[in-house]
Protein backbone atom coordinates (compact mmCIF):
# COMPACT_ATOMS: atom_id res chain seq x y z
CA UNK A 1 0.00 0.00 0.00
CA UNK A 2 2.89 2.30 1.16
CA UNK A 3 4.52 1.81 -2.21
CA UNK A 4 1.19 2.83 -4.57
CA UNK A 5 1.02 6.47 -2.60
CA UNK A 6 4.62 6.94 -3.19
CA UNK A 7 3.82 7.00 -6.91
CA UNK A 8 1.21 8.83 -6.56
CA UNK A 9 2.21 12.41 -7.47
CA UNK A 10 1.34 14.64 -4.69
CA UNK A 11 -0.64 18.51 -4.89
CA UNK A 12 2.57 20.18 -3.75
CA UNK A 13 4.89 18.58 -6.33
CA UNK A 14 4.91 20.55 -9.55
CA UNK A 15 6.60 19.81 -12.97
CA UNK A 16 9.82 21.90 -13.49
CA UNK A 17 8.02 23.39 -16.56
CA UNK A 18 4.86 24.73 -15.07
CA UNK A 19 6.20 28.18 -15.12
CA UNK A 20 6.61 28.11 -18.74
CA UNK A 21 3.25 26.52 -19.62
CA UNK A 22 1.43 29.86 -17.33
CA UNK A 23 -0.21 32.38 -19.05
CA UNK A 24 2.41 34.75 -17.46
CA UNK A 25 5.23 32.99 -19.18
CA UNK A 26 3.49 32.73 -22.75
CA UNK A 27 2.35 36.46 -22.38
CA UNK A 28 6.39 37.12 -21.42
CA UNK A 29 8.15 35.27 -24.23
CA UNK A 30 5.57 36.17 -26.77
CA UNK A 31 5.93 39.69 -25.74
CA UNK A 32 9.79 39.20 -25.95
CA UNK A 33 9.48 37.52 -29.10
CA UNK A 34 7.71 40.29 -31.11
CA UNK A 35 10.06 42.98 -29.49
CA UNK A 36 12.88 40.75 -31.01
CA UNK A 37 11.30 41.00 -34.30
CA UNK A 38 10.82 44.79 -34.36
CA UNK A 39 14.24 45.10 -33.06
CA UNK A 40 15.56 43.74 -36.43
CA UNK A 41 13.32 45.57 -38.64
CA UNK A 42 14.73 48.91 -36.76
CA UNK A 43 18.56 46.93 -37.19
CA UNK A 44 17.57 46.04 -41.03
CA UNK A 45 16.34 49.71 -41.77
CA UNK A 46 19.70 51.62 -40.03
CA UNK A 47 22.24 49.50 -40.48
CA UNK A 48 21.55 47.94 -44.23
CA UNK A 49 22.73 51.00 -46.74
CA UNK A 50 20.09 51.72 -49.03
CA UNK A 51 20.05 51.13 -52.85
CA UNK A 52 22.72 54.04 -54.09
CA UNK A 53 20.21 55.63 -57.02
CA UNK A 54 17.28 55.68 -54.01
CA UNK A 55 16.86 58.93 -51.46
CA UNK A 56 14.68 58.35 -48.45
CA UNK A 57 14.62 61.43 -45.86
CA UNK A 58 12.83 59.27 -43.08
CA UNK A 59 14.56 55.96 -43.65
CA UNK A 60 16.91 57.14 -39.69
CA UNK A 61 13.23 58.03 -38.26
CA UNK A 62 11.36 54.51 -39.58
CA UNK A 63 14.29 52.69 -37.98
CA UNK A 64 13.82 54.66 -34.85
CA UNK A 65 10.18 54.36 -34.70
CA UNK A 66 10.62 50.23 -34.80
CA UNK A 67 13.27 50.42 -32.07
CA UNK A 68 10.79 52.56 -29.51
CA UNK A 69 8.28 50.40 -30.69
CA UNK A 70 10.27 47.21 -29.68
CA UNK A 71 11.14 49.06 -26.74
CA UNK A 72 7.87 49.41 -25.60
CA UNK A 73 6.56 45.78 -26.49
CA UNK A 74 9.53 44.42 -24.34
CA UNK A 75 8.96 46.77 -21.17
CA UNK A 76 4.92 45.57 -21.59
CA UNK A 77 5.93 41.89 -21.53
CA UNK A 78 8.25 42.58 -18.34
CA UNK A 79 5.35 44.52 -16.29
CA UNK A 80 2.73 42.17 -17.75
CA UNK A 81 4.49 39.50 -15.26
CA UNK A 82 3.24 41.19 -12.48
CA UNK A 83 0.43 43.23 -13.47
CA UNK A 84 -2.52 40.93 -15.17
CA UNK A 85 -4.25 43.31 -17.04
CA UNK A 86 -1.02 43.56 -19.40
CA UNK A 87 -1.34 40.02 -20.23
CA UNK A 88 -3.91 41.12 -22.40
CA UNK A 89 -2.12 42.27 -24.95
CA UNK A 90 -0.81 38.83 -25.85
CA UNK A 91 -3.54 38.33 -28.03
CA UNK A 92 -1.95 41.63 -30.26
CA UNK A 93 1.45 39.70 -30.63
CA UNK A 94 0.47 37.50 -33.25
CA UNK A 95 -0.60 40.77 -35.47
CA UNK A 96 2.41 42.58 -34.15
CA UNK A 97 4.62 39.85 -35.27
CA UNK A 98 3.11 39.28 -39.07
CA UNK A 99 2.97 43.22 -39.04
CA UNK A 100 7.00 43.43 -38.11
CA UNK A 101 7.61 40.28 -40.56
CA UNK A 102 5.39 41.87 -43.50
CA UNK A 103 7.64 45.56 -42.60
CA UNK A 104 10.57 43.71 -43.18
CA UNK A 105 10.44 41.95 -46.26
CA UNK A 106 8.92 45.38 -48.02
CA UNK A 107 11.87 47.06 -46.96
CA UNK A 108 13.80 44.82 -47.85
CA UNK A 109 12.45 44.35 -51.82
CA UNK A 110 12.35 48.03 -52.08
CA UNK A 111 14.28 50.59 -50.03
CA UNK A 112 17.18 47.61 -50.01
CA UNK A 113 17.51 45.71 -52.88
CA UNK A 114 15.14 47.50 -55.29
CA UNK A 115 13.60 44.03 -56.80
CA UNK A 116 9.88 46.30 -56.69
CA UNK A 117 10.18 48.88 -59.78
CA UNK A 118 9.64 52.38 -58.67
CA UNK A 119 7.73 54.53 -58.06
CA UNK A 120 5.18 52.04 -58.41
CA UNK A 121 6.77 50.37 -54.82
CA UNK A 122 7.57 52.69 -52.45
CA UNK A 123 9.51 51.29 -49.21
CA UNK A 124 7.48 52.26 -46.25
CA UNK A 125 9.90 55.27 -45.16
CA UNK A 126 8.38 57.07 -48.17
CA UNK A 127 4.55 56.31 -46.96
CA UNK A 128 5.67 58.16 -43.81
CA UNK A 129 6.75 60.99 -45.53
CA UNK A 130 4.12 61.58 -47.42
CA UNK A 131 2.55 61.57 -43.96
CA UNK A 132 4.55 63.95 -42.29
CA UNK A 133 5.02 66.33 -44.91
CA UNK A 134 1.32 66.32 -46.80
CA UNK A 135 -0.85 65.81 -43.20
CA UNK A 136 -2.60 69.53 -44.22
CA UNK A 137 -4.22 67.99 -47.39
CA UNK A 138 -4.85 64.59 -45.89
CA UNK A 139 -6.23 65.69 -42.94
CA UNK A 140 -8.67 67.62 -44.48
CA UNK A 141 -9.34 65.13 -47.00
CA UNK A 142 -10.18 62.89 -44.37
CA UNK A 143 -12.81 65.31 -42.80
CA UNK A 144 -14.70 65.94 -46.16
CA UNK A 145 -14.59 62.01 -47.01
CA UNK A 146 -16.31 61.68 -43.42
CA UNK A 147 -18.76 64.54 -43.71
CA UNK A 148 -19.47 63.43 -46.80
CA UNK A 149 -19.80 59.51 -46.20
CA UNK A 150 -21.67 60.39 -42.45
CA UNK A 151 -24.42 62.28 -44.00
CA UNK A 152 -25.33 59.81 -47.19
CA UNK A 153 -24.66 56.61 -44.91
CA UNK A 154 -27.40 57.84 -42.44
CA UNK A 155 -29.39 58.75 -44.52
CA UNK A 156 -29.63 55.71 -46.59
CA UNK A 157 -29.78 54.01 -43.41
CA UNK A 158 -33.02 55.71 -41.99
CA UNK A 159 -34.64 55.85 -45.21
CA UNK A 160 -33.72 51.99 -45.58
CA UNK A 161 -35.09 50.75 -42.18
CA UNK A 162 -38.25 52.57 -43.10
CA UNK A 163 -38.76 51.28 -45.63
CA UNK A 164 -37.73 47.62 -44.75
CA UNK A 165 -40.22 47.52 -41.41
CA UNK A 166 -42.58 48.97 -43.45
CA UNK A 167 -42.66 45.92 -46.14
CA UNK A 168 -42.39 43.55 -43.35
CA UNK A 169 -45.15 44.45 -41.75
CA UNK A 170 -47.80 46.09 -44.04
CA UNK A 171 -48.92 44.18 -47.15
CA UNK A 172 -50.30 47.03 -49.09
CA UNK A 173 -46.48 48.85 -48.53
CA UNK A 174 -45.16 45.63 -49.72
CA UNK A 175 -47.55 45.07 -52.62
CA UNK A 176 -46.77 49.03 -53.79
CA UNK A 177 -42.63 49.13 -52.66
CA UNK A 178 -41.15 45.64 -53.06
CA UNK A 179 -41.47 45.81 -57.32
CA UNK A 180 -39.90 49.26 -57.15
CA UNK A 181 -37.27 47.51 -54.93
CA UNK A 182 -36.75 44.31 -57.17
CA UNK A 183 -36.27 46.99 -60.37
CA UNK A 184 -34.08 50.08 -58.58
CA UNK A 185 -32.18 48.01 -55.89
CA UNK A 186 -29.68 45.79 -58.08
CA UNK A 187 -28.37 48.47 -59.92
CA UNK A 188 -24.93 49.54 -59.23
CA UNK A 189 -25.48 52.98 -57.28
CA UNK A 190 -22.72 54.22 -59.62
CA UNK A 191 -24.62 53.43 -62.76
CA UNK A 192 -27.11 56.31 -61.58
CA UNK A 193 -23.95 58.83 -61.66
CA UNK A 194 -25.40 60.70 -65.12
CA UNK A 195 -28.82 60.98 -63.74
CA UNK A 196 -27.33 62.05 -60.57
CA UNK A 197 -25.39 64.83 -61.50
CA UNK A 198 -28.05 66.05 -63.79
CA UNK A 199 -31.15 66.08 -61.48
CA UNK A 200 -28.95 67.43 -58.39
CA UNK A 201 -27.97 71.03 -57.79
CA UNK A 202 -24.43 69.94 -56.91
CA UNK A 203 -21.88 67.39 -56.56
CA UNK A 204 -22.32 67.32 -53.24
CA UNK A 205 -25.74 66.30 -53.17
CA UNK A 206 -25.41 64.10 -56.10
CA UNK A 207 -22.65 61.99 -53.88
CA UNK A 208 -24.87 61.59 -50.88
CA UNK A 209 -28.02 60.72 -53.32
CA UNK A 210 -25.65 57.61 -54.21
CA UNK A 211 -24.17 56.94 -51.09
CA UNK A 212 -27.82 57.02 -49.80
CA UNK A 213 -28.84 54.72 -52.43
CA UNK A 214 -26.13 51.93 -51.80
CA UNK A 215 -26.49 51.95 -48.20
CA UNK A 216 -30.62 51.70 -48.45
CA UNK A 217 -30.98 48.85 -50.47
CA UNK A 218 -28.90 45.68 -48.22
CA UNK A 219 -30.64 47.74 -44.95
CA UNK A 220 -34.32 47.73 -46.69
CA UNK A 221 -33.73 43.95 -47.62
CA UNK A 222 -32.20 42.82 -44.60
CA UNK A 223 -35.08 44.87 -42.67
CA UNK A 224 -37.64 43.37 -43.92
CA UNK A 225 -36.13 39.65 -43.71
CA UNK A 226 -35.71 40.48 -39.74
CA UNK A 227 -39.47 41.60 -39.22
CA UNK A 228 -40.66 38.85 -41.72
CA UNK A 229 -38.87 36.42 -39.58
CA UNK A 230 -40.67 37.41 -36.38
CA UNK A 231 -42.29 33.99 -34.56
CA UNK A 232 -45.78 34.57 -34.74
CA UNK A 233 -45.45 33.11 -31.34
CA UNK A 234 -44.44 36.68 -29.94
CA UNK A 235 -47.59 38.78 -31.70
CA UNK A 236 -49.91 36.22 -30.21
CA UNK A 237 -48.61 36.48 -26.70
CA UNK A 238 -48.26 40.47 -26.76
CA UNK A 239 -51.96 40.35 -28.47
CA UNK A 240 -53.19 38.51 -25.63
CA UNK A 241 -51.41 40.82 -22.58
CA UNK A 242 -53.89 43.63 -24.63
CA UNK A 243 -50.82 45.07 -27.21
CA UNK A 244 -51.67 47.32 -29.67
CA UNK A 245 -50.50 47.38 -33.39
CA UNK A 246 -47.65 50.52 -32.22
CA UNK A 247 -46.55 48.08 -29.55
CA UNK A 248 -45.98 45.27 -31.68
CA UNK A 249 -43.60 46.85 -34.13
CA UNK A 250 -42.25 48.91 -31.96
CA UNK A 251 -41.26 46.54 -28.58
CA UNK A 252 -41.75 43.31 -31.29
CA UNK A 253 -41.20 43.27 -34.83
CA UNK A 254 -38.29 45.73 -34.96
CA UNK A 255 -36.58 44.72 -31.52
CA UNK A 256 -36.59 40.88 -32.75
CA UNK A 257 -35.29 42.25 -36.05
CA UNK A 258 -32.52 43.85 -35.08
CA UNK A 259 -29.64 41.26 -35.73
CA UNK A 260 -30.93 41.24 -39.28
CA UNK A 261 -31.22 45.20 -39.52
CA UNK A 262 -27.05 45.32 -38.20
CA UNK A 263 -26.04 42.95 -40.97
CA UNK A 264 -27.67 45.26 -43.22
CA UNK A 265 -25.87 48.18 -41.62
CA UNK A 266 -22.45 46.72 -42.17
CA UNK A 267 -23.11 45.31 -46.15
CA UNK A 268 -24.76 49.18 -47.04
CA UNK A 269 -20.94 50.15 -45.09
CA UNK A 270 -18.78 48.66 -47.71
CA UNK A 271 -21.00 49.59 -50.31
CA UNK A 272 -21.23 53.36 -49.29
CA UNK A 273 -17.16 53.46 -49.76
CA UNK A 274 -16.75 51.61 -52.93
CA UNK A 275 -19.40 54.81 -53.94
CA UNK A 276 -17.19 57.02 -52.06
CA UNK A 277 -14.24 56.71 -53.77
CA UNK A 278 -16.16 56.68 -56.85
CA UNK A 279 -18.45 59.82 -55.93
CA UNK A 280 -15.75 61.91 -54.76
CA UNK A 281 -13.07 61.34 -58.23
CA UNK A 282 -16.00 62.88 -60.20
CA UNK A 283 -17.17 65.87 -58.97
CA UNK A 284 -16.01 67.17 -55.58
CA UNK A 285 -12.50 69.54 -54.87
CA UNK A 286 -11.51 67.54 -52.15
CA UNK A 287 -12.00 64.48 -50.38
CA UNK A 288 -9.94 61.13 -50.48
CA UNK A 289 -10.98 59.78 -53.71
CA UNK A 290 -10.13 63.14 -55.32
CA UNK A 291 -6.86 62.65 -53.17
CA UNK A 292 -6.25 59.42 -55.13
CA UNK A 293 -7.53 60.74 -58.55
CA UNK A 294 -4.31 63.74 -58.01
CA UNK A 295 -1.90 61.55 -56.90
CA UNK A 296 -2.56 58.88 -60.01
CA UNK A 297 -2.26 62.01 -62.67
CA UNK A 298 1.10 62.63 -61.03
CA UNK A 299 2.17 59.27 -60.68
CA UNK A 300 2.70 59.99 -56.71
CA UNK A 301 2.13 56.18 -55.71
CA UNK A 302 3.22 56.91 -52.10
CA UNK A 303 0.85 59.84 -51.66
CA UNK A 304 -2.00 57.17 -53.52
CA UNK A 305 -0.76 54.30 -51.01
CA UNK A 306 -1.09 56.72 -48.13
CA UNK A 307 -4.35 58.01 -48.93
CA UNK A 308 -5.48 54.15 -49.56
CA UNK A 309 -4.37 53.34 -45.79
CA UNK A 310 -5.68 56.01 -44.41
CA UNK A 311 -9.37 55.17 -45.87
CA UNK A 312 -8.90 51.75 -44.49
CA UNK A 313 -8.18 52.76 -41.48
CA UNK A 314 -11.26 54.80 -41.31
CA UNK A 315 -13.26 52.40 -42.18
CA UNK A 316 -11.62 49.89 -39.61
CA UNK A 317 -12.67 52.24 -37.18
CA UNK A 318 -16.25 52.82 -38.72
CA UNK A 319 -16.96 49.06 -38.68
CA UNK A 320 -15.57 48.98 -34.99
CA UNK A 321 -18.22 51.61 -33.86
CA UNK A 322 -20.57 49.73 -35.62
CA UNK A 323 -19.82 46.43 -33.75
CA UNK A 324 -19.75 48.07 -30.23
CA UNK A 325 -22.95 49.79 -30.79
CA UNK A 326 -24.54 45.95 -32.31
CA UNK A 327 -23.11 44.37 -28.70
CA UNK A 328 -24.74 47.14 -26.58
CA UNK A 329 -28.39 47.49 -28.36
CA UNK A 330 -27.98 43.55 -28.55
CA UNK A 331 -27.01 42.50 -25.13
CA UNK A 332 -30.04 42.16 -23.99
CA UNK A 333 -30.34 39.07 -25.83
CA UNK A 334 -28.10 37.60 -23.28
CA UNK A 335 -29.17 38.60 -20.35
CA UNK A 336 -27.16 41.31 -20.30
CA UNK A 337 -27.04 44.75 -20.07
CA UNK A 338 -23.47 46.68 -20.74
CA UNK A 339 -23.32 50.06 -20.60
Amino acid sequence: MSSVIDEVPRPSEKSGFGFFESSTARSLIGGLSVAAAWSMVAALTAFWPDKLESDWAYTGGFAIACGALALVLALAALVGVRFVAFQRLQRLFPWLFALAVFLAAWETVTAKLGLLPLPFFPPPQAIIEVVIDDWGRLAQGIFASARLLATGYFLGAAVGFVTGVAIGWSRLAGYWIHPVLRFIGPLPATAWLPLAFFVFPSSFSASIFLIALATGFPVTVLTWSGVACVKSAYYDIARTLGATQRFLVLKVAIPAAMPHVFVGLFMGLGNSFAVLVVAEMLGVKAGLGWYLQWAQGWAAYANMYAALLLMAFLCSGLITLLFRLRDRLLSWQKGVVRW
